[in-house]
């Protein structure tokens, strides 16, 4: 009777054993990542691509990471800049965490800045930041069409899916920047101060100071002010960094001492390029709301502002708390994103659950599939193009 026993155990046990490496391997089937990626073709008759540059600061690793997730597609490029006054430590954690998704590892589409930047509030540091970000994207990837600058209160309203395929029928050579030239008080109180900004030349974080002296309104060049937030074409960032013509060196001399100057350097180069004049779009694709009268920066939303704000046709919107319950609205409602996934598109091709990111697996990275956003947001471009038709110089 012993002998049966212990023969019936030993079956029991290899049928268990059986069935419990037919279930791993199962699970394995759906759920290993994809581990040879799929080839990314650029360039016309393909969709646009995008170079993001996301920037923060001190105790932003989790929004950024949060905002790369949201807004990631392999066909792109991605830099993310933790600003001098984060900890080391902080840089670390963000590239482990990048490293840490499947798609980003495959594809090694993101880069984390090693060596920050110091930027000073207010000071021209801030354009200092954007052109080494530009100058990098520029040198590591050779694809993509247009370059997008976003900050840790950012997120998105559309998928990239959705972003593509409304860009696919824009005109690669279109910038899509918030200018103009009508200064009011700003000519007073920003373009006529002389500022220095510490950040610079010092090594610790310091505010800009005032000189005694004012200077005269330029008349060498005319001066453009707007949003600090843009999308540019990658033409015209050729332009700026590597600089054929001196405008682009000219006006940063300038700008150096200009308070705000990232609203108002990137302006007034490209209005004063006969080359690049008659490529602005006068709009961000940001969605925002201001007090009234406005300040310095926008309000932040909350749950109350979803609506209108979904229903803005706008690609971004600023600015947001750290993980606010609208921010998860966003995600479950517009974006379709589950909590620490990847924003679904057509390339993904996993199953879709609790467990498993579908966009752990990928099939072709090259196609697209818009979703419900996707016509408010060809609306409002569809406008602005009409406008831009109309009137093709837009830097008045």
């Amino acid at each position: 009777m012993g002998a049966e026993k212990k023969w019936l155990f030993t079956l029991f046990s290899a049928v268990f054993l059986s069935l419990l490496l037919l279930l791993f391997s199962s699970i394995s089937a759906f759920s290993s990542p994809r581990s040879i990626p799929s080839i990314v073709h650029h360039g016309p008759p393909y969709p646009p691509a995008f170079a993001y540059y996301i920037s923060g600061g001190r105790g932003d690793k989790d929004r950024i990471f949060r905002l790369l997730l949201a807004v990631y597609h392999p066909r792109n490029q991605y830099l993310l800049h933790l600003a001098a006054d984060a900890s080391n430590d902080e840089r670390l954690q963000l590239a482990v965490a990048v490293k840490s998704v499947p798609a980003i590892r495959a594809f090694e589409n993101v880069d984390v800045v090693g060596k920050p930047d110091r930027i000073s509030y207010m000071g021209s540091s801030n354009i200092a930041t954007i052109l080494h970000a530009a100058a990098i994207l520029l040198k590591i990837e050779s694809g993509w069409d247009w370059f997008i600058t976003l900050s840790a209160t950012d997120y998105p309203l559309i998928s990239q899916d959705d972003l593509s395929h409304v860009f696919s029928s824009v005109r690669r050579d279109l910038n899509f920047i918030d200018h103009t030239s009508d200064l009011g008080w700003k000519e007073g109180q920003r373009i006529q101060p002389i500022v220095v900004d510490p950040g610079l030349y010092l090594a610790r974080r310091t505010q800009i100071f005032h000189a005694t002296e004012r200077r005269p309104t330029p008349d060498a060049f005319k001066i453009f002010t707007g949003s600090p937030w843009f999308i540019l074409s990658r033409s015209f960032l050729e332009y700026c960094v590597l600089g054929w013509d001196n405008l682009p060196r000219t006006l940063l001399m300038y700008f150096n001492n200009i308070v705000l100057s990232q609203e108002g350097y990137f302006h007034s180069v490209i209005c004063n390029s006969n080359e690049f004049k008659n490529t602005t779009v006068n709009s961000n694709l940001r969605f925002m709301m201001w007090d009234d009268p406005p300040k310095m920066e926008p309000l932040f939303f909350n749950a109350s502002n979803f609506d209108v704000m979904a229903e803005s046709g706008a690609a971004f919107a600023r600015k947001f708390h750290k993980d606010d319950t609208v921010l998860d609205m966003v995600d479950k409602k517009l974006l379709e994103r589950g909590r620490n996934q990847l924003t679904p598109g057509a390339w993904c091709s996993g199953r879709r659950n609790w467990w498993m990111d579908p966009c752990s697996q990928w099939s072709d990275v090259n196609i697209l599939k818009s979703g419900s956003q996707a016509k408010k947001f060809e609306e409002s471009v569809k406008n602005l193009l009409n406008d831009w038709n109309a009137q093709p110089n837009q830097c008045q």
